[in-house]
Order: structure tokens, then C-alpha cells, then sequence
């Protein structure tokens, strides 16, 4: 059950990741068919981060699926919520705010995830400190975004 689980969380990760990077070009030249939320760098950083913290919940050691699980279910929160939040409107319209405040909120999980986890001493290297650039960048982003017009 937990690989099966495992392999989901992998497939979700690649098949957003292959959706970005095929809706724009080389060149950074919006294509066809490319949706609103994947213009923005807010979105592509979650997408990113997601990849990072994937990575991370399969190097736990055993015993700790529950975190793994939590860090994978909070990351994929991030870009889900961006996303629905841009479909609903202006950045001004109060429910796509609260869409960004709960992006925020998942994001800040990740980052007490990533925290617990050094704590634990769980050697993460270089993957804590990318998930950390990447978590500060998302929730400045997210703050502005559920900020405006209040």
C-alpha cells in the first residue's frame, strides 16, 4: 500500500512537471493552451518545490511514513491551491485570496516538515537548504497575493 501510494505521489509530481515544461517554449514564449496559474512564478516555485520535497519523503527511513506522507500531501497543497485560486477570479476576489492564504498555510507546513526532519537529524544535505529557498520565495509570493485589495 505505501508504494502504491509512493508511485502516485511520483506520477502526480512528474505529469505537473511535464505540464509546465511543455506549456512554454525555450524561448519563455507563452504556447497555446497554457493556463494562468502556469504563468506564474509562484506556481512554477511549488511545482518545483514539490519535486524537492517528493525527493525527500522517499529518503526517510522507515518508521516515519507519517511525515513523509504529511510533507507530500502539504507540497502537493501548494500549486493545487494557487491553481483553483487563479480560477477564481481577480486577485482582488476575496474566495481567490483565501485560496493564496491556504497555499500560504500548506507551504508553511513544509517548512516545519523540512525543520522537524534536520531536527531528527535526517541527513537531507543540500535538499533542505533548496527546500527552504524555495518555501521562503513561495510564501513571500503567497503573503503579497493573499494581501492584496484587503
Amino acid at each position: 500500500m505505501k508504494k502504491k501510494v509512493a508511485a502516485v505521489a511520483v506520477v502526480v509530481v512528474v505529469a505537473v512537471a511535464v505540464a509546465v515544461a511543455e506549456a512554454t517554449s525555450p524561448s519563455g514564449r507563452r504556447r497555446l493552451g497554457m493556463f494562468g496559474f502556469q504563468k506564474l512564478d509562484v506556481y512554477r516555485c511549488a511545482v518545483t518545490f514539490l519535486g524537492v520535497a517528493s525527493t525527500i519523503a522517499e529518503r526517510m527511513p522507515r518508521g516515519h511514513s507519517v511525515l513523509a506522507d504529511q510533507l507530500r500531501r502539504a507540497a502537493l497543497s501548494v500549486p493545487l491551491n494557487i491553481a483553483e485560486g487563479s480560477g477564481k477570479g481577480t486577485m482582488e476576489d476575496r474566495e481567490a485570496r483565501r485560496f493564496y492564504a491556504i497555499a500560504r498555510g500548506s507551504a508553511l507546513e513544509c517548512a516545519a516538515i523540512v525543520d522537524a526532519l534536520q531536527a531528527l537529524r535526517f541527513g537531507l544535505g543540500d535538499e533542505a537548504e533548496r527546500a527552504q529557498e524555495l518555501l521562503e520565495r513561495i510564501v513571500s509570493m503567497l503573503t503579497k497575493m493573499a494581501r492584496v485589495a484587503e
